[in-house]
């Protein structure tokens, strides 16, 4: 791969934080929809608590794998044997395939011996999921390393759109799980939902293969190329065994507070001798939420880090270039994602009814998940900061320093979790708002010592950009807030789901254009750089 010009290097991110950008939000709307036939078909019920649980392994493997340490890892390596011998790039790509998809393999079979192996397996309905669903996890592993090396020949389609097939999957099976029943979709069903997933995984890994050889150069590797590739395979493994907790903070926390919420569905209603102050229905309550909040985050934190990260890799030597992309990337991130945390946070009670209210879903359901969603959605900008701060890290080869903050977050995280739902009535909540704190103090320590690597951050240009998007967000929560208190949308007399429909469309809209318009007033290039366009003069 040749070397971009200065002009390229400077600008080239955003205009692929555009292309992941559309194709992660097709993703997201179909994940929406696919959560959509989840909540009205299943419910918050104890089927979609072990379902939940079940997915918890592979969907934890999949973040990691597919938005974290081992695509961090490689694409450093990548693009640098893409730039210099594409024929030890193309070898080093199907050692990773190769060791990636075996390693994984041997794990889920050990894992299911496992499974079975456990007293009254099959009476426990989240076991037999997981079960069920583990076969996913070197399916999306696979997926992961072919879209990374993809990404890095500036293909970032197949790996963004990849999703879109699992919605399809799943949306498909919990339609024929649910047109085999009485009514939603209870633990006799829920097994075809499990099913879907691995489907899912052989189509998304077929599809990122094919796409993968489309592109891989013509001709015969060398011994040279082969030496280089083994040796640059040794390179990213070194790197990844400690980026997985320093970039999958967010993924590790979570996947605690799911465990947590699972107990009562794995374990009991007790824990030692005592009552579990969680329902049954925790787990569903939380995957629910954690589904909403995701979507800006998919849409736009992960969109830039992914577009950001092959750019970053290739200026790491340049410390002007790299200060100067790094910078941009935290204006953006903080552009987009501020309002999109106060936003949601304000919006969250018709959010959750248009998305999942109806049928096995009441309003007592919708009121449950949207107090967990506040927890979520106040740190949305910081989950997706954390995600290019941990890259800068990675960039530059230095993945032991966001390892140690990482399993520092951990630990706090999960005292606060315990303390949380063991000691406050927040219930369920608490582990949204133990895993909000967490990211906020994550994000200010990550910048502060990557700021002592490699100049500091937060300049003139950053702050103002801060102050401004501050200032943008603040107008668009009075024009959102002013319009919840003056328009009557509880009178429309729509009935329920309509009356959100309409709130819903109409507080994005005026949020929207209140943002737009406020930034584009104080003149901010990141309104532009939000759609695709060139830096320009910043």
């Amino acid at each position: 791969m040749a070397e971009p010009s200065s002009k390229a290097g400077r600008r080239g991110f955003e205009r692929h934080a555009l292309t992941v950008t559309l194709l992660t939000a097709a993703s997201r709307f179909g994940g929406l929809a696919r959560e959509a036939c989840f909540g009205r078909l299943i419910g918050v019920s104890d089927a979609a608590s072990a379902f939940g649980f079940a997915f918890l392994v592979p969907n934890l493997f999949r973040r990691l794998f597919g938005e974290g340490a081992l695509s961090a890892a490689l694409v450093p390596e990548q693009a640098k044997l893409e730039e210099r011998d594409p024929q030890a790039a193309r070898r080093l790509a199907s050692l990773m395939l190769a060791r990636v998809g075996l390693l994984l393999a041997a794990v889920t079979i050990v894992g299911e011996a496992i499974l079975l192996a456990v007293p009254g397996m099959r009476d426990d309905l989240g076991l037999r999921l997981l079960a069920i669903t583990l076969p996913y996890m070197p399916l999306v592993c696979i997926t992961a390393v072919a879209g990374a090396v993809l990404q890095v020949r500036g293909r970032f389609a197949p790996a963004s759109a990849a999703p879109i097939l699992l919605n399809l999957s799943l949306v498909i099976a919990v339609f024929i799980a649910w047109w085999g029943s009485d009514g939603a979709v209870d633990a006799t069903r829920i097994g075809i939902v499990g099913w879907g997933v691995v489907a899912a995984g052989v189509a998304q890994a077929a599809w990122t293969l094919w796409e993968l050889r489309r592109t891989s150069p013509a001709g015969t590797v060398s011994a040279a190329s082969d030496r280089e590739a083994r040796l640059g395979l040794r390179r990213v493994v070194t790197q990844a065994l400690p980026m997985i907790l320093g970039l999958g903070v967010l993924q590790v926390n979570t996947f605690l507070d799911g465990l947590i919420a699972s107990w009562p569905t794995v374990v009991g209603p007790e824990i030692m001798g005592r009552p579990y102050p969680l329902p049954d229905t925790a787990m569903a309550t939380l995957g629910y939420a954690q589904r909403l909040y995701e979507f800006p985050l998919g849409v736009f934190g992960i969109a830039v880090a992914t577009a950001i990260f092959p750019q970053l890799a290739r200026e790491h030597e340049d410390s002007t270039r790299f200060l100067d992309t790094l910078r941009r990337g935290l204006r953006l991130t903080m552009f987009i994602g501020l309002p999109a945390s106060l936003g949601i946070a304000l919006v969250r009670i018709p959010f959750v009814t248009v998305v999942y209210e109806g049928f096995a879903f009441d309003v007592s359901d919708v009121e449950r998940v949207a107090f967990v969603l506040l927890g979520y959605s106040l740190a949305i900008w910081s989950y997706s900061l954390n995600h290019v701060l941990v890259r800068g890290f990675y960039a530059r080869r230095e993945a032991m320093t966001p390892v140690r903050i990482a399993m520092a977050m951990v630990g706090l995280n999960l005292v606060l979790n315990l303390s949380l739902v063991f000691g406050t009535s927040l219930g369920v909540a608490g582990l949204a708002w133990s895993t909000a704190a967490c990211a906020i103090l994550q994000s200010l320590i990550l910048a502060r010592v990557l700021s002592a690597r490699v100049g500091r951050l937060t300049d003139h240009d950053v702050l103002r950009s801060v102050v401004r998007t501050v200032v943008c967000t603040f107008v668009m929560l009075l024009a959102v807030g002013a319009t919840m208190w003056f328009v009557p949308f509880d009178a429309l007399g729509l009935g329920n789901w309509l009356n959100a429909a309409v709130e819903l469309a109409v507080l994005a809209m005026v949020g929207g254009v209140a943002f737009s318009a406020a930034a584009r007033l104080l003149q901010m290039p990141e309104l532009g750089w939000a759609l695709g366009r060139e830096v320009g003069n910043i």
